[in-house]
């Protein structure tokens, strides 16, 4: 094949080699509304699997859910080792709850993603993401004067989260187990990141 031509010429628009581009006449999955919407199914790091492969159930977005529930689920989901999928409930909860409660969801919404790419082996992203979080709750309960909304250890998490991202920066790359480095969010039962 000479300079001048390419793989792209002989595909559809919009495909290169059978992958969407995200162009015009691309065959991405939209919902009603034409949004992107991956149906791909996902592991439980919520890494894309190939079409007809046997993922984990997706978290349905834009769930409204009490604080308390949103704190429960997120729990049950990080005990399992789905930390991409308790950052969708932390997301729903930073996007639906009170403008003044934005930046503590948000913040363990970060938190939840920078487990899930330490858990991918990503650990420079995985350690910013943690730091990045830990800084947001720790500065939110400052500001909020609230250290324990909703019976969460924002200490505690903060703690976990800084000593996470110290250790896989000490490491080789290897991933960490997810679930059994998940925090505790409220105080008591298992130790953080035991």
């Amino acid at each position: 094949m000479d300079s001048t031509s390419s793989d792209q010429d002989s595909d559809p628009v919009g495909v290169r080699d059978g992958v969407p581009s995200g162009r015009a006449g691309d065959r991405r999955d939209r919902d009603g509304d034409g949004r992107a919407r991956s149906a791909r199914p996902r592991d439980g790091l919520g890494q894309p699997l190939p079409y007809g492969a046997r993922g984990v159930p997706r978290q349905p977005e834009g769930v409204v859910r009490p604080p308390l529930e949103s704190v429960a689920e997120a729990q049950r989901l990080l005990d399992e080792g789905k930390p991409f999928h308790a950052h969708e409930v932390f997301e729903d909860a930073w996007k639906s709850g009170p403008e003044e409660e934005r930046e503590l969801w948000r913040g363990l919404a970060q938190l939840a993603v920078g487990l899930t790419h330490t858990a991918r082996g990503n650990t420079t992203g995985g350690a910013r993401l943690l730091r990045r979080g830990a800084g947001s709750a720790e500065e939110w309960a400052a500001d909020a004067g609230r250290p324990r909304p909703y019976g969460i250890d924002l200490g505690g998490v903060v703690a976990w989260a800084r000593d996470l991202a110290a250790e896989v920066e000490r490491g080789d790359g290897v991933p960490v187990d997810a679930g059994a480095r998940a925090p505790r969010l409220r105080a008591g039962g298992r130790e953080q990141g035991s």
